[in-house]
């Protein structure tokens, strides 16, 4: 029996990469986007084109999406003729974008009232993880659907874990974006102090980013900072929704959290600068302009 055909919708920084790593699989490929140019160079290698979430569904055997919002999330899913209403019993749907914890269960339950299974699967690393396919992806919802669709999220990561039932996945890149924005501050503020003190950050790097203050974003992203690099990986608008949605969660479960609502204050300037397509990294731009209290 040949693969199941795999419907994928959103082929941005992440998306695009991770379908192409679905077709180097050998998997027969469905795909949509917003921009049809994005997706052109999946088509010319096998991947057909379709027009509509609903008649990607239909033909797919399992859909993945990794959108924008969770608005998109919500119209790709639950609108009239959307994929809910259109995939067929028994299939699966895996739904990437970083989204609301509520809105993964709502869908989930859509999908389970008609015999379709659905995962939520939001990723982490970067642009870097999705070219190499070394993403973690952290997957809410039934047990024996991710069982199955395992070897397709094996194509595109390596740190795959089932968290809990649907949303918890969700839950789960709250708690990794959570790490990573308070994180960059850290990274931040240990730049500037670096060349405040009449140091090289970037031979201060070497001495720091293997020992306890290591993280990926002192490895990965700092020396991009410090370079003037600030395309993104993960683009600050981005970050500002995902941290909206972490702050909306925390204060449902009773929640202060200080670190979250300084690195959402400080993205949000970021963002109102006009450095919402920047990479995260830009958040260095902020202290090098002292302004940050």
């Amino acid at each position: 029996m040949g693969k199941q055909t795999i419907g994928f919708i959103g082929t941005g920084v992440m998306g695009f990469s991770m379908a192409g790593h679905l077709l180097t699989a050998g998997y027969p490929l469905n795909v949509l986007n917003r921009t049809r140019e994005k997706a052109e160079p999946l088509v010319e290698r096998g991947a057909a084109w379709f027009d509509a979430p609903g008649s990607l569904a239909e033909a797919s055997d399992i859909v993945i999406t990794i959108v924008g919002y969770p608005n998109d999330v919500e119209a790709a899913y639950l609108s009239d003729g959307g994929i809910i209403d259109s995939i067929r019993p028994g299939a699966t749907a895996i739904e990437m974008t970083t989204s609301s914890p509520a809105l993964a269960v709502r869908i989930a339950q859509r999908g389970a009232a008609k015999g379709v299974a659905v995962l939520d699967a939001p990723v982490s690393g970067g642009d870097r993880g999705g070219r190499e396919a070394t993403l973690s992806i952290m997957c809410g919802g039934d047990a024996e659907a991710f069982d199955r669709v395992l070897p397709i999220l094996e194509v595109m990561g390596k740190n795959i874990q089932l968290q809990g039932p649907a949303g918890a996945g969700q839950y789960t890149k709250m708690c990794n974006q959570i790490a990573i924005a308070a994180g960059m501050l850290g990274v931040c503020e240990a730049m500037v102090y670096a060349r405040a003190a009449g140091l090289d950050p970037s031979h201060v790097l070497d001495s720091i980013e293997t020992g306890a203050a290591g993280s990926w974003s002192l490895s990965n992203l700092a020396p991009r900072a410090l370079a003037g690099d600030f395309a993104p990986g993960f683009k600050v608008k981005h970050l500002v929704k995902d941290l909206e949605i972490a702050v909306e969660s925390a204060q449902e479960m009773g929640l202060n959290l200080p670190g979250l609502d300084k690195a959402i204050e400080l993205y949000r300037m970021l963002e109102s600068d006009g450095e919402g397509e920047s990479g995260t990294q830009a958040l260095l731009k902020l202290y090098e302009q002292g302004r940050v209290v």
